[in-house]
């Protein structure tokens, strides 16, 4: 492992965490503080879904993002985007944890929150392809694992923001934690913005880049996936789809359902933390396994799984049992879920050239994205028209993961292509005859 690789898989999974620490910190709090905060006047039932409206922005920008970043990425460089990225997710996260609630400043608190919102959700939308391409474009074996630290860093970043949360909470009252202690987590994130530069500014450009930066200056990125990868793209799209779905199930619906069901806050953030750490070592795991028998197989086992997982999901967690509870959390974001997510990173960044790899890896990875946008807040719309059953959410988990199975097997293997300018990119599209 080369010193530049080393150090870039570093930046690239610190990057991650930090960003991931900021905008999943905003999905804890969403389904815990911001109703009761930012929503006071509205009916609690009413209040959780604007609370999950203002985290769908988030990922409504994500594309945004994706697009900004990517086409600047794609023609001055990865690494002065990524710079670009973490400042601008640091200071609207600080920024949240100085903004007033309801009570001070009425109507002006929520539309204040969903627009800091949305510079988090543009933010995380450019970190995620650069993150990515850093590790992928300068490793030259064993690119699953290497590009799945990036995404190990959501998980990592959910540990540290649920740690943080945890800890403030523990150490305040009911009273005191809506009022203030909330805001710690979020004023926290200036120390991170400061590590995670330091750590960024030693990373050199990726060779890929370097050896194409010539040719692409006279392309437009987004046009190039547009005209030449449109059915590589949607099908991109597709296989993450259920993922994020199952993603924000996991970390932000089933959090909210697990209160509202008895189990005490501390007790499904705790939950919750063991739950991402396991997802660490499962999104390593299969990602390297995605090395060995390709990205398809393991992608394609994880959203068949999950499919079947979804409806004893619920039921274990509302039964009461905090075992059950950690068991639930456990089996899906630990295990399953990383079989899902995890060599999302190096087969994204497989399926485009290098002139157009940050914008179409990133817009595919952000359109995906906002399957976790929409999942929380059409759960919590199904849950109030059809009382306590979720057999209807377990249908609509099970529906997305059929529809990301099929665009799986749609697509041809793609964990031996090179990532080199010369490399000419496999027919990704199995119909014979289809062009991407």
């Amino acid at each position: 492992m080369s010193t530049q690789l080393r150090r870039a898989v570093a930046s690239s999974f610190l990057g991650s965490l930090i960003e991931y620490y900021d905008f999943l910190l905003y999905a804890t709090a969403s389904a815990v503080v911001f109703g009761k905060v930012f929503f006071a006047d509205l009916d609690p039932a009413l209040a959780t879904v604007a609370s999950f409206g203002t985290f769908t922005t988030g990922y409504l920008a994500r594309p945004l993002g994706g697009l900004l970043f990517g086409h600047f990425g794609d023609r001055l460089g990865r690494k002065r985007m990524l710079v670009l990225t973490m400042t601008l997710m640091g200071v609207a996260s600080f920024l949240i944890g100085l903004l007033p609630g309801y009570d001070r400043i009425g109507a002006v608190a929520p539309v204040g929150l969903v627009l800091l919102r949305v510079v988090q959700g543009i933010a995380v939308g450019g970190e995620w392809g650069g993150a990515v391409l850093m590790s992928a474009e300068h490793a030259r074996t064993r690119r699953g694992l290497w590009a799945g630290f990036t995404n190990a860093g959501a998980p990592s970043g959910m540990v540290l923001s649920t740690l943080v949360m945890s800890g403030t909470a523990a150490v305040t009252s009911e009273a005191d934690f809506l009022a203030w202690g909330w805001r710690i987590p979020f004023l926290l994130s200036i120390v991170l913005l400061a590590v995670g530069l330091f750590v960024r500014s030693r990373v050199e450009e990726t060779p890929a880049f370097l050896a194409a930066r010539t040719e692409q200056r006279r392309r437009i990125p987004l046009f190039t996936v547009l005209r030449d990868h449109p059915r590589v793209l949607l099908l991109g799209v597709g296989v993450g789809f259920a993922a994020f779905v199952v993603q924000a199930t996991l970390t932000t619906f089933v959090l909210a359902y697990g209160v509202q069901h008895g189990h005490p806050r501390q007790e499904v953030l705790n939950a919750l933390t063991l739950s991402s750490a396991c997802a660490v070592a499962g999104i390593l795991l299969w990602s390297a396994l995605s090395d060995r028998i390709g990205r398809r197989p393991v992608v394609l086992a994880g959203v068949v799984a999950m499919a079947v997982f979804g409806f004893a999901l619920f039921p274990m967690v509302r039964n009461g049992s905090g075992l059950l509870l950690v068991l639930a959390l456990v089996i899906g974001q630990g295990v399953i879920h990383p079989m899902m997510y995890g060599p999302l990173a190096a087969l994204y960044s497989e399926l485009f050239d290098t002139g157009n790899r940050y914008t179409g890896a990133s817009l595919g990875y952000q359109l995906a994205g906002l399957g976790a946008g929409f999942a929380p807040l059409i759960f919590a719309e199904l849950q109030r028209a059809n009382g306590p059953s979720t057999t209807p959410v377990s249908w609509t988990i099970a529906a997305f993961c059929l529809l990301s199975a099929v665009c799986v097997l749609a697509l041809r293997e793609t964990h031996r292509r090179e990532l080199t300018p010369e490399a000419t990119a496999p027919e990704p599209v199995r119909q014979e005859g289809n062009r991407a």
